[in-house]
């Protein structure tokens, strides 16, 4: 008797062994279903005879991750594909890899079936240059610098509570959801307005210049203060709309102020470069362009609590004085305070009354002595003053030119008015005047072997010099 049972026709033909992975399974019957395993195996079947074991792909890098192991995305103009070079021949590379270069990679195509990825297994990379894509990107950047697209001066600030922000990204991307999230978790006061454009592909940059240009013209009459242009992360090609110059243009135009969050954090877009900030996610976004109402809250209660402190100190304080003030004897005993102080107000008043006649009679008394006195004085110094300018008149009249000259003394003038100081100043023909205490002689000065001169030039004088003179009865030698 059977414990259990069974079928005695599945014993009629040994059991099927196991799919092997890298074996495809042929179904006995075309329509029974295959399960994923086995459509993985037969795709890495297909692959590795349909293709050779080695490939050399050349092409543009994007999307690097090289911390260990680099894993990237080849790609031209027409198409893109997903690769990976594991560390061993990673480090055999001899010059800097990044994204927007173009290498030639060797190495096989392989299905990762774990993730359902067809794959290029890159043994060996070597360079070749710099991309298509990367070249209009940097002129394009060089283009827009030199137009001051880039220029910090001219980058607009952030409202500090702004109360409608405009989101221009696509409705159907994540991006959206975080920044809504984040927005309505820190600042549930703050309206989001979506402006619902394309992110990628021909028709995104048109769509994006597009809505920027109308939020720049109707952007005040919406009440929106802020605009934040964000997406996803991507490859270089899938972010390229927003290295558009019209793009560039409108965000540069834009009169509102600009937040960019495009792609992964290091990415970089030139909307970005020209927006008035960049943020590197959506959410870090929309944490910069939003206040966190619990912070505020915080802060505003921890400002409210000092405020009542220091009330509470000034009004302490102030009742403190205040009862030190209502205890003094001035509030309390007006008159007596004030009563000693009238009294000798009063004796004060009459003292100063009994002594005004005596002071002003003894002022009187000293400015008549004094009056008397300076007249008494008077003609006694101006007879000394007098006295000392003879004096001095007689002693400058006792130096004097006039009174040298009276003791025998001359001097002699040249022909131009100024004084004879050495014989030698004097030549043959000169005219010289010697001016004595009484008068004035003039003479000529003649020269050794010269004739003796007619007449004297001053008929009623015989004039001597210090050298000779010429005269009647004696020739000058000079």
């Amino acid at each position: 008797m059977a414990r259990l049972p069974f079928n005695p026709d599945m014993f009629s033909s040994p059991p099927p062994l196991p799919p092997q992975r890298g074996q495809p399974v042929r179904s006995r019957d075309d329509d029974k279903p295959m399960t994923v395993t086995q459509l993985a195996g037969l795709v890495k079947e297909t692959l590795s005879q349909g293709l050779p074991a080695k490939l050399r792909i050349v092409g543009q890098i994007s999307n690097l991750s090289s911390r260990t192991h680099w894993f990237f995305n080849l790609k031209d103009s027409g198409a893109s594909i997903r690769c990976v070079c594991f560390a061993s021949a990673a480090r055999k590379v001899s010059f800097p890899v990044k994204d927007g270069i173009e290498i030639i990679a060797t190495g096989r195509i392989d299905f990762y079936d774990a993730q359902g990825n067809v794959q290029l297994y890159v043994d060996k990379i070597e360079p070749v240059g710099i991309g298509e894509l990367e070249l209009k990107y940097r002129a394009l950047c060089e283009e827009l610098r030199t137009l001051g697209y880039f220029d910090i001066d001219r980058k607009k600030p952030l409202p500090l509570m702004p109360q409608g922000i405009a989101v221009v990204t696509s409705k159907t991307g994540a991006a959206l959801q975080d920044v809504i999230n984040t927005a309505h978790k820190r600042w549930p006061g703050c309206r989001l307005m979506l402006f619902d454009v394309r992110v990628q592909g021909a028709a995104a940059a048109p769509e994006i210049a597009k809505a920027l240009n109308l939020i720049s013209k109707h952007g005040r009459a919406l009440k929106i203060e802020a605009v934040l242009l964000t997406r996803g992360g991507g490859s270089m090609e899938d972010l390229w709309a927003f290295n558009e110059r019209i793009v560039a243009d409108a965000v540069f135009k834009c009169t509102l102020p600009i937040v960019a969050a495009i792609g992964h954090e290091t990415d970089t877009t030139i909307a970005e470069l020209v927006a008035d900030l960049r943020c590197a996610t959506p959410t870090q976004a929309a944490m910069t362009m939003v206040p966190d109402q619990r912070a505020l809250n915080h802060q505003v209660a921890q400002l409210s609590h000092r405020l009542r402190l220091t009330t509470q100190r000034h009004v302490q304080h102030a009742a403190t004085r205040l009862t030190a003030i209502a205890r003094h004897t001035f509030f309390r005993k007006p008159d007596q305070m004030y009563g000693p102080i009238r009294e000798r107000l009063n004796m004060l008043a009459s003292r100063l009354g009994a002594a005004l006649p005596r002071v002003m009679r003894a002022n009187h008394d000293a400015l008549s002595a004094l009056s008397t006195k300076l007249m008494n004085d008077l003609p006694r110094q101006v007879k000394a003053k007098r006295d000392r300018l003879e004096s001095l008149v007689r002693q400058l009249e006792s130096i004097s030119p006039q009174r040298v000259l009276e003791r025998g003394y001359s001097y002699t003038l040249t022909g131009d008015g100024g004084v004879l100081k050495s014989a030698d100043d004097a030549k043959a023909g000169d005219t010289l005047t010697t001016v004595l205490s009484d008068g004035r002689v003039s003479s000529r000065v003649i020269g050794e072997g010269d004739a003796e001169p007619a007449a004297p030039v001053t008929p009623s004088k015989k004039p001597r010099t210090k050298k000779q003179v010429a005269s009647d009865d004696q020739p000058g030698l000079f």
